[in-house]
């Protein structure tokens, strides 16, 4: 008997069928110890030696494999084909020698590129030795990061309070938003005119065609600047006699894309089905392990973490019959493509993402998939079984034309196409805008029939004024492109660099772009200053490529790092002779846009508004950055720092009062403290107040928000099998449920408000589960859906679930209680639409009903006390009272479990 080790527990199953009873099938369930997150794990003065832990879950299977091994006659580690599968292996093995089980055993590296059994069955018929190279650039790329982290962050800490963590791509991704921002900001916009003309031929046919010339000069986008100069050439035109110049058709091919890889895959799951990296890469991955098909557990693509762009030979062979079965025989190129990569540093150690089987198309196998993973693997099989598809073939055909009016010539030009042969266009017809265009031009539709020298009659001159705009923000799928462009990160590190981003607070994506927050330009501008060379890009990329050359068998990884350590250390000493002072005044520079934005009546941003004498700076705190008065502290004016950049903008600039409470008639208002923006009942010491949640502005508050807020914490309703209740509130830790003394964590504010009993007790008992089963003190899991039921009208999978209490529907963050006996399989979408309806209209999201009187009173001894471990929201201090604002208790970001 032989042992095989894997990274998945599904993937172990699925193995295990394929090789037969002689095979045990182990999972390492992913990485099975790592560098303690603590001072010494990497020691540069030790020759870089490195002390890795074994955590407790890993420690229990690491046991579980070495029992095994000791019964075996082999070991097969068969852990992921890219360099941290490789690294797990190594590090099994190396676990396994240290407990003296693998003897003389035989020990062989495999890699399966897909789950499918040929692929299995190969790939145990060609068997290697672990790969050195790659596991030292592993070890290397680790001890970076680790030094980089562990070095970088408490120089953070300690000159920039408030600030998180700095990493190695982390930091450079970061710069990239930032630098795009600045860019933004600085941008001037410019005004241009756009003119064309509505043509028509003797044949009654009508076109529309573009000035792109006058007065003898060649006219570029932004040449027409004025409405003036705009004016005078459309009255030209009004007045013109209009002659073809002449007419040239000109065939044009188009060439498909290469299939997937993990950068282009994430980008076109983002544009096209609105995934994040990460969710992406989830979907993926189950498509790679493997869904159950006829009867077997079948891998519907290769493997998800690569840069190459290249498919076996037998893959596009199979493409090729494929193309032939279901398109014909014109589809069907003379040679096979072949494809390499544009991206920086691409190693192309692996095929292109494709289908394991292109006769397996998406609506084949669409009843075995749910719909985010048919979406994907529909992506996947469109674009791997075009590129290898026949050009589409296109006729383009370009009119210049002639006005002439009293002496005064313009010329205009119509563009047309027509597709003579679609070619590859047929199997990846919704994504279009991701051929690639071999011409440059922009092109109209197509064209009527024009004839060249006959005359054409004007139908109307239209002159529209438009304005230059700033470069985009960045989206995560451009951020990744670039990124790949640069060669900074690796396929496998996109995604988590993101969600980096996003859990440290330094980004926030709104409509799907990343916004930098002020705490995250803070740090860049820090770094830029201070650690310029650990920023720039080309120093990341250079560094990227000495990783590959020590994969490659090129470098010795430890010289490598004694290069990077010398200077990096040095640069960390140095700081220790920054003052404060000098940090604060590059900040202020640095960041000007940001912390002092130029004021409406044209006055110095960086006078005090308050005294009128003193200026106003960066501060530090014990909580963040903000910005205060020098004349501190005769002067006690600060403010925060506003989230998106527009200083003051998110803050009140005075009292708003909402009138008074529909049950204590106490005034209700809109106040703005030291912690931001806060709502009040009432005057005194006494009266109630709450900090706005994150992401709630005050432009956007009412009677009812400001209400729920204050009536926290909301009793629900009393739990089905305690008898006690169930209260929802915002503490220190962001959202949560209370009951019986514990505590379970919601995932969004929204949830407060909105959350039903049904789904409070199911949130509860997935909270005790995951403890009970050593999952932590706040994981949970969604109950599996029973029956998916397709789309709501308004976006999102409607489902049918069991919870603990009962079945119910579930759409986005709603859920609606089945009626008694009612079958949860006979559910119809139209009874599933209207209970959710129904649902959401008691209890609207973001709003909550005041509770009566005397249930308030009574509630407020028990409730308030209870809730103290989530710590409500700070009361707001007087700017005379701290040095510093500190982030409001209930805006803090929710503990993660």
């Amino acid at each position: 008997m032989n042992v095989v080790v894997v990274e998945s527990p599904a993937k172990a199953k699925t193995i295990n069928k394929y090789l037969g009873p002689g095979y045990k099938v182990l999972a390492s369930f992913g990485h099975v110890r790592d560098l303690p997150a603590k001072d010494g794990s990497v020691r540069p003065d030790d020759d870089f030696s490195m002390s890795w832990e074994v955590d407790a879950a890993s420690a229990k299977r690491l046991n579980e494999i070495a029992d095994a091994v000791k019964k075996s006659d082999g070991l097969f580690l068969a852990t992921d084909p890219d360099r941290e599968g490789e690294a797990i292996s190594w590090h099994v093995l190396d676990v396994l020698k240290k407990k003296k089980v693998i003897g003389d055993k035989p020990v062989k590296r495999v890699v399966f590129n897909a789950i499918t059994k040929k692929a299995v069955l190969d790939a145990m018929a060609d068997p290697r030795d672990i790969d050195g190279p790659l596991v030292d650039a592993y070890l290397a790329r680790r001890a970076l990061d680790y030094l980089v982290g562990f070095n970088l962050s408490p120089v953070l800490w300690r000159k920039l309070p408030g600030a998180r963590s700095a990493g190695r791509v982390q930091s450079v991704s970061l710069r990239l938003v930032c630098d795009r921002e600045t860019e933004i900001e600085r941008f001037v916009s410019e005004e241009y005119w756009n003119i064309s003309a509505l043509l028509r031929t003797p044949r009654n046919d009508t076109f529309e065609a573009r000035l792109v010339s006058a007065d003898g000069k060649r006219l570029q986008k932004n040449s027409i600047t004025n409405g003036d100069q705009a004016k005078d050439i459309k009255s030209m035109l009004d007045g013109a006699t209009y002659r073809v110049e002449s007419i040239e058709a000109k065939p044009v091919k188009r060439n498909p894309s290469p299939p997937f890889t993990t950068s282009t895959l994430q980008q076109a799951a983002s544009s096209r089905l609105g995934f994040s990296a990460s969710r992406t890469m989830q979907v993926a991955q189950k498509l790679y392990e493997g869904m159950e098909i006829g009867g077997e557990v079948t891998g519907l693509i290769t493997y998800m973490r690569t840069d190459g762009v290249q498919m076996a030979p037998e893959a596009i062979e199979a493409a090729r019959l494929a193309i032939g079965g279901q398109f014909g025989a014109r589809y069907v190129p003379e040679k096979p493509r072949a494809y390499s990569t544009k991206a920086k540093n691409a190693q192309e150690a692996h095929e292109a993402i494709r289908p394991t089987d292109f006769n397996r198309t998406p609506e084949s196998v669409r009843k075995f998939l749910d719909a985010d993973q048919f979406r994907l693997y529909d992506l996947v099989w469109k674009r791997g079984i075009a590129s290898q598809m026949a050009s589409a073939d296109i006729e383009r055909t370009t009119a210049e034309i002639e006005a002439k009016n009293q002496g005064r010539v313009a010329g205009l030009r119509a563009v047309g196409s027509v597709i003579k042969f679609d070619g590859f266009i047929a199997a990846y017809t919704e994504q279009r805008e991701e051929i690639e265009d071999n011409s440059g031009e922009e092109e109209d539709g197509r064209l009527p029939e024009i004839r060249a020298q006959e005359m054409l009659a004007k139908e109307k001159i239209d002159a529209s004024q438009h304005f230059t705009e700033p470069p985009p923000r960045y989206s995560e799928a451009t951020l990744i492109k670039k990124m790949e462009e640069l060669g900074i990160g690796r396929p496998s590190t996109y995604a988590s660099t993101l969600a980096t981003l996003r859990d440290r607070g330094y980004v926030a994506i709104d409509k799907r772009k990343l916004i930098p927050d002020s705490k995250g330009r803070i740090v860049t501008a820090f770094l830029e200053n201070f650690f310029t060379r650990y920023v720039e890009y080309d120093f990341t990329a250079s560094l990227e490529e000495k990783l590959d050359s020590i994969s490659a068998g090129e470098l010795n990884w430890k010289d490598v790092l004694r290069d990077f350590w010398k200077d990096f250390f040095s640069q960390i000493e140095q700081t220790k002779e920054l003052r404060v002072s000098d940090i604060i005044d590059a900040m202020n520079e640095a960041l000007a846009p940001l912390l002092f934005p130029e004021r409406t009546d044209g006055s110095d941003p960086r006078v005090c508004q308050v005294c009128g004498t003193g200026k106003l700076s960066l501060k530090l705190g014990k909580y963040g950055a903000f910005i205060g008065c020098s004349n501190y502290p005769d002067c006690n004016f600060t403010r925060q720092l506003s989230a998106d950049g527009a200083d003051g903008e998110a803050a009140v600039a005075e009292t708003v009062s909402f009138g008074t409470d529909p049950i204590t008639g106490e005034d209700i208002t809109l106040r703005s403290g030291r912690f931001g923006p806060y709502v009040q009942r009432g005057d005194g010491k006494e009266a109630k107040r709450a900090s706005l949640p994150k992401g709630w502005t005050p432009d956007k508050m009412d009677q009812e928000k400001a209400l729920a807020l204050l009536n926290l914490p909301r009793d629900i309703g009393q739990h089905p099998e305690s008898g006690k209740m169930i209260s929802a509130g915002i503490g220190r830790y962001g959202p949560f449920l209370l009951h019986d003394g514990g505590y379970a964590n919601l995932e969004t504010v929204e949830d407060v408000f909105s959350i039903g009993l049904n789904r409070a007790v199911s949130v509860i008992a997935d909270k005790a589960s995951k403890i009970a089963n050593g999952g932590g003190r706040g994981g949970r899991s969604t109950p599996a859906a029973l029956k998916e039921l397709g789309d709501h009208p308004d976006g999102g999978k409607i489902t049918v679930r069991d919870g603990k209490y009962g079945p119910y529907v579930n759409w986005e963050k709603v859920n609606a209680t089945l009626p008694k006996g009612k079958d949860p399989q006979s559910v119809t979408m139209e009874e599933a639409i209207a209970l959710i309806t129904e649902r959401a209209a008691k209890a609207p999201a973001g709003k909550a009903k005041a509770p009566a009187k005397k249930k308030a009173a009574a509630a407020s001894k028990t409730t308030e006390k209870a809730a103290a471990k989530p710590k409500a929201a700070a009361k707001p201090k007087t700017a005379a009272k701290a040095k510093a604002p500190a982030k409001p208790k209930a805006s803090a970001k929710t503990k993660e479990a």
